[in-house]
C-alpha cells in the first residue's frame, strides 16, 4: 500500500500553481518570450505535472479552500526591474465519492521595467493579468480521469487551454501510470503595434509512472513533449526575431525518501530540457521537509539550474544596438535565451493551527550568472540577475 507520507500534498499543488509564473520561475521554465505572456500554458503544464505521487482512487473526503499571495521583485546591478504581486484563490471540493472539482482564480499586478542590455535603458511597464482554471475529476477503482480548462487575459495577451489526463494503478496501488494531453491557443496584440492579431498554438503531451519502491521510497518518472507553432518573438524588444516553431522534450525524475527516525522527508528531483532552438538545460532540486512539535513544519530547498544558449542568441553590441546582425535570419539579445547558470535558495515554514486551518510562509532567493553555467561556458557580457519571492498562504478544510 502507499505510505501516508507519499500522498500528494495539496499545499504543494498550490505552490506549483503559484510559482508557475515565467517571471518567478525563470530557472524552471527556460526560454519563453515574455514575463507574463503564456502563463496560461504554464498553469496547464503545472496541472499536467500534478502526479507527484500515487493518485487516490476516490474523491477527497473533505474540501479545501486556500488563499495565496506572492510578492516578487527582481533586479540587475543598480536597477530594480520587475515587481509582481499575485493573489490566488483555490478551491477543491468533492461532489460524490467518485467525483471532485477544483479551480483557481488568479490576479497578477506587474510593474517595473524591461531588462537592461548594455547601452539600452530600462523601459517602464505596467500590466495586470486575470486567470482562471478548473478541473473535473472522475475517480475509478484503479485510476482517474481529469478534464481541465484554463483562461488567462492581459491587455495584450489572451490564452485559452484544454487538457485531459488519465491515471491507472495496479491492484496493489504501488504503480501508477499517467498520460495527459493539453492544447493552448494564444492571441497576441502588443500595445506598441509591432504586430497585430498574432497567434500561437501549443500542444503538450505527458507520459509518467509513479512507483512505490519501499515503505520509505517513492519515485516518479515523467516524459513530456511540447510542440508550438506561431509567434514566439518578444514584441517589446528591438532585436528579437525568433523561429515560428518550437518543439521541446522534457524528462523529469523525482525521488521522495522518508526518514522514519526523524519523521522527515527528502525530495530529490532532476529535470532535463531540450528544444529545437538549441537550448539544453539541467535542473537539480533538493528539498528537506521536517515536521516539528505543535504542528510546525520547516522545509529548506536548493535548486541548481544550467542552460546552453539558443542557436540564434546574439550578444548585445553597443555599436549596433538596437540592430541585430543582418547575416542571421533569426536573432535575439534576450538574456533568457543566453547560456547561464542559476541558483535558488528557499525556506518554507508552515503551522497547522488545528485540524482545519493551515498557514504557511515561503521565501526564495534566486541568482543568475553566466559564469555559473555547468557543462560549458556562459554567454560573455551577460549582466547579473537576482530575484526574491515571498509567498504567504492560508488554507482551510471544510
Amino acid at each position: 500500500m502507499v505510505p501516508a507520507w507519499a500522498v500528494v500534498d495539496v499545499a504543494a499543488i498550490e505552490d506549483t500553481l503559484m510559482t508557475s509564473s515565467k517571471i518567478a520561475m525563470n530557472d524552471m521554465v527556460p526560454a519563453e518570450s515574455a514575463p507574463l505572456q503564456t502563463l496560461g500554458a504554464a498553469l496547464l503544464a503545472a496541472a499536467m505535472a500534478l502526479p507527484l505521487a500515487v493518485h487516490a482512487e476516490s474523491a477527497p473526503e473533505r474540501g479545501l479552500i486556500s488563499l495565496k499571495h506572492l510578492d516578487y521583485l527582481d533586479s540587475q546591478p543598480g536597477d530594480s526591474r520587475i515587481k509582481v504581486r499575485t493573489t490566488a484563490l483555490m478551491v477543491l471540493a468533492p461532489i460524490t465519492s467518485e467525483w471532485a472539482i477544483g479551480g483557481t482564480l488568479t490576479t497578477d499586478s506587474i510593474s517595473g521595467a524591461s531588462p537592461a542590455y548594455q547601452s539600452a535603458a530600462l523601459t517602464k511597464m505596467r500590466d495586470e493579468r486575470h486567470a482562471a482554471d478548473t478541473a473535473l475529476t472522475r475517480y475509478f477503482p484503479n485510476g482517474s480521469l481529469t478534464l481541465g480548462v484554463n483562461l488567462s487575459s492581459e491587455s495584450d495577451y489572451l490564452s485559452r487551454g484544454l487538457s485531459v489526463q488519465a491515471t491507472s494503478s495496479n491492484e496493489s496501488k504501488n504503480t501508477t501510470w499517467s498520460a495527459g494531453i493539453g492544447f493552448n491557443s494564444d492571441s497576441i496584440n502588443p500595445s506598441n503595434k509591432v504586430v497585430a492579431d498574432e497567434t500561437k498554438r501549443v500542444t503538450a503531451l505527458l507520459l509518467g509512472v509513479t512507483q512505490v519502491l519501499t515503505t520509505h521510497d517513492i519515485v516518479l518518472l515523467n516524459l513530456g513533449h511540447s510542440s508550438g507553432r506561431g509567434y514566439f518573438s518578444d514584441p517589446y524588444k528591438f532585436a528579437d526575431n525568433r523561429p515560428r516553431d518550437k518543439d521541446s522534450n522534457t524528462l523529469m525524475l523525482r525521488w521522495n525518501h522518508h526518514l522514519e527516525a526523524l519523521g522527515a522527508t527528502t525530495r530529490l528531483s532532476y529535470r532535463h530540457y531540450a528544444d529545437n532552438w538549441g537550448i539544453r538545460s539541467h535542473t537539480l532540486g533538493l528539498e528537506y521537509v521536517q515536521p516539528l512539535r505543535q504542528g510546525w513544519t520547516v522545509a529548506p530547498l536548493l535548486r541548481i539550474y544550467s542552460q546552453s544558449a539558443a542557436s540564434f542568441y546574439v550578444l548585445p553590441d553597443a555599436g549596433s544596438y538596437p540592430f541585430a546582425p543582418a547575416t542571421q535570419g533569426y536573432y535575439s539579445e534576450d538574456q533568457r535565451v543566453s547560456a547561464f547558470g542559476a541558483h535558488t535558495l528557499g525556506l518554507k515554514v508552515a503551522k497547522q493551527l488545528d485540524a482545519d486551518w493551515l498557514v504557511d510562509l515561503k521565501f526564495e532567493q534566486y541568482g543568475q550568472r553566466a559564469g555559473w553555467r555547468l557543462f560549458g561556458s556562459g554567454s560573455p557580457g551577460q549582466m547579473a540577475f537576482n530575484a526574491r519571492t515571498v509567498q504567504a498562504g492560508l488554507s482551510r478544510h471544510f
